[in-house]
């Protein structure tokens, strides 16, 4: 399974639901591996504790290298980094993507991670992509590679409205480029139960027969505690609701795709 979490809104939660997801996966005993090609570097801070720039491979290198024809290219797994979490991995972000994007968009590397996850098939049981908050050459590169997508959701009108021309995206590509995807679910995060306008949002989107997954992700200020010390939720605190609610959201997708 390459599950890609996009949405072209930020601040949605993109990295907190990859790498929490992801985390689960490899506790449970899945290889699992985290992309991150947001050139923020969200989730290889939170999973590594550091940014791309102390790292000596990365994905801006990688990407780099399919521009550059060299007699001896690197492997595909010698751009990724084991985290202190027994299981999972990291193909590490870095603040160079951003000035790589126009040359490979240029050059039509749009395949190449792709191409890259396919050698890695065999060392994965699930892959995780983290994706930049904009419709750009990394977003279409990882919908093109993945075959599984999550949409995070903060419960707000502007986000509502924003939804259905991300379906459409998201369907484009996979007419014109890969018939393997498929949108798994609509992840509610940041939910506040007993505020009336988030109750009345997702039921709209349910009342659509848009497919909302549950159990929704509460908003918490735990969160930001687990991004401070670079631990998921189940090892910062497994017990604390926040951390159920990321298991059973991960049980759910198992149950429904297999992992």
């Amino acid at each position: 399974m390459r599950r890609v979490v996009f949405n072209q809104k930020g601040g949605v939660g993109k990295s907190t639901i990859t790498c929490n997801l992801a985390a689960i996966s490899a506790q449970q005993g899945s290889r699992t591996l985290v992309v991150d090609l947001d050139p923020q570097g969200n989730s290889t801070q939170y999973l590594l504790g550091c940014g791309g720039e102390t790292l000596e491979a990365t994905l801006a290198d990688f990407f780099d290298q399919t521009l550059n024809f060299k007699l001896n290219p690197k492997r595909t797994e010698q751009f990724i980094v084991a985290s202190p979490f027994e299981g999972l991995d990291v193909m590490p972000s870095h603040p160079a993507l951003e000035d790589l994007q126009g040359k490979l968009e240029s050059r039509y590397k749009i395949y190449k991670l792709r191409d890259a996850l396919d050698e890695l098939s065999q060392d994965y049981d699930v892959v995780y992509i983290d994706t930049p908050p904009a419709l750009n050459f990394f977003t279409r590169s990882a919908l093109i590679a993945a075959n599984g997508c999550l949409i995070p959701f903060d419960c707000d009108e502007f986000s509502r409205r924003a939804l259905y021309s991300l379906l459409e995206n998201v369907q484009e590509i996979r007419a014109d480029h890969n018939r393997d995807l498929a949108v798994e679910g609509i992840v509610v995060n940041q939910f506040q139960a007993r505020a009336g306008l988030p109750q009345k949002v997702v039921q709209e989107l349910i009342d659509e027969g848009l497919p909302v997954l549950t159990p929704y992700l509460s908003a918490s200020v735990k969160i930001k505690e687990s991004h401070e010390q670079s631990r998921p939720m189940i090892h910062l605190d497994p017990k604390h609701k926040l951390a159920q609610e990321f298991v059973a959201l991960h049980d759910t997708l198992a149950r429904k795709y297999g992992t």
